[in-house]
């Protein structure tokens, strides 16, 4: 991956070299719009399909949220840029494709969007906007929401996945060959203590005290008196899974499916499962 150093560097000399109005803050970074190899590498990699709503912040002349309806099918999507000029122009443009019923866009400061309708998220915004950022779309995303950015990442909260392509326009405008689009599934929030339960097996009740890192998490797993730790538990989306030793030695994978303060799901040996179980959040 290239240095944040270098991309922000060429994105300052960018800025630098535009004029723009004093009153718009530009925080989050210039207006250099993602070139089209970029975009839809994006939207490939969030998999946008019919049944996604695509907020783009920092939108642009927005093509990603366009090209995300048009090319992707998406079913709808808003983009969100302080820059009334743009906002104005990506209207238009949405009106010209005749998707004006299903994507609009908005003058507004990206740290004060509405995030409920969106299954995907798609950003190009400098480093420290991305930190800014990452709390709020931690607290209003809905798990398993998709997130994908251009070049840029969040502090300490590491991409599910990324690829790098290469792009001429892109060096046409930077002097960088290559463009990283980086992807995050939000996790559900798991931090804390989960009394829980088997059924199909004996063994009464056992309890989960978990230590969340974002889509990874530590935890001590206690039944019977016994204590174990768990030090390969993932969180995707909605989805848990660790494993623990079962009462003849093997491991034991399991997995679930998280609710606001409930988990439900199954304990397999190997291939066969082995047991149901469920837990509820500890107040």
């Amino acid at each position: 991956m290239k240095s944040p150093a270098r991309l922000f560097a060429g994105a300052a000399a960018l800025c630098a070299s535009l004029a723009y109005p004093a009153e718009i803050d530009r925080s989050g970074g210039p207006y250099v719009p993602s070139p089209s190899t970029v975009v839809e590498a994006m939207l490939k990699h969030a998999n946008v399909g019919p049944q996604d709503f695509v907020i783009d912040l920092g939108s642009g002349d927005g093509r990603i949220v366009l090209t995300a309806v048009t090319r992707f099918k998406a079913g709808g999507g808003i983009g969100v840029d302080i820059d009334e000029e743009l906002v104005d122009r990506a209207n238009a443009s949405a009106k010209k494709q005749g998707v004006d019923d299903r994507v609009r866009f908005i003058r507004q400061d990206v740290r004060e969007a509405d995030l409920s309708r969106a299954t995907v998220l798609t950003l190009y915004l400098l480093p420290g906007m991305m930190s800014v950022l990452r709390t709020k779309l931690l607290a209003e995303l809905r798990p398993g929401t998709r997130i994908v950015s251009h070049d840029f990442v969040f502090e300490q909260w590491k991409p599910d996945r990324s690829v790098t392509i290469e792009t001429q326009e892109k060096y046409d405008m930077t002097g960088i060959w290559t463009s990283d689009v980086h992807l995050w599934i939000v996790p559900a929030p798991v931090q804390g203590a989960w009394r829980g339960r088997w059924s199909g097996r004996q063994g009464g009740e056992f309890q989960l005290d978990i230590r969340q890192g974002f889509q990874f998490f530590d935890a001590q797993f206690a039944r019977n008196g016994r204590a174990v730790e768990v030090n390969d538990g993932q969180v995707s989306g909605a989805k848990v899974s660790f494993t623990v030793p079962g009462e003849n030695g093997r491991r034991e994978r399991y997995s679930a499916t998280v609710g606001r303060d409930q988990m439900n799901g199954e304990v397999r040996d190997g291939e066969t499962v082995v047991a149901r179980w469920s837990a509820a959040r500890v107040p």
